[in-house]
């Protein structure tokens, strides 16, 4: 079975590929439709983003799509950068931008207030119009300076509970245990095992 990652983000890609190697799945990513046009993501919720992409993908591949969004939500921000996070400096902003944006915002708030989630929502959609969603949380909290050259997004910032460095401190296949793109990759395994064993 076929089935074409909505992304064209490669760090993301390359972290479905490991999470999904052993599965006797061809994965794809947009990447491979050049003629493709990208999807704006402007819904309120991190569902409505994750079905807009997988939605479009799959109508023009007819293939299964699979389309992730996922964000930071940080408590002393009132849930913000949220569905935002990867613009929430503006557009164009780079990881970087985003990053001093979200520590300008926290200056003067003590670590044990710098509470955040990392949320992740799966969408797979099939050419049948059949829909299913995966979720997947790791909570944490908030640095004060950046920390660690690995991952991408806000992983130099962020401490998972349990642990005493950052997502970006740690190696690929330590954070692929913990994050929240692994729990929700886990429910999508689930299913994706029976679905390919029934087929």
């Amino acid at each position: 079975m076929q089935i074409v990652i909505a992304s064209r983000n490669k760090k993301k890609t390359e972290e479905l590929g490991r999470i999904l190697k052993d599965l006797n799945i061809e994965l794809l990513s947009i990447n491979d439709f050049p003629e493709l046009e990208e999807v704006v993501e402007d819904g309120l919720t991190f569902q409505e983003n994750a079905l807009k992409k997988a939605r479009y993908v799959c109508q023009k591949t007819g293939l299964p799509a699979l389309a992730d969004d996922s964000g930071l939500v940080v408590d002393a921000l009132g849930g913000a950068p949220g569905v935002r996070s990867a613009r929430y400096a503006g557009e164009n902003a780079t990881d970087e931008d985003n990053i001093k944006k979200l520590l300008k915002e926290l200056e003067g708030i003590p670590l044990e207030e710098r509470t955040a989630q990392f949320v992740c929502c799966i969408a797979l959609v099939f050419p049948n119009s059949k829909e299913y969603l995966f979720w997947g949380y790791v909570k944490g909290k908030i640095t004060e300076t950046p920390k660690g050259s690995y991952g991408f997004g806000y992983d130099p910032v962020f401490i998972p509970e349990g642990s005493s460095v950052t997502f970006a401190q740690m190696l690929p296949h330590e954070k692929d245990k913990i994050s929240h793109r692994k729990e929700a990759l886990d429910k999508l395994i689930e299913f994706l095992i029976k679905l390919t064993t029934n087929l």
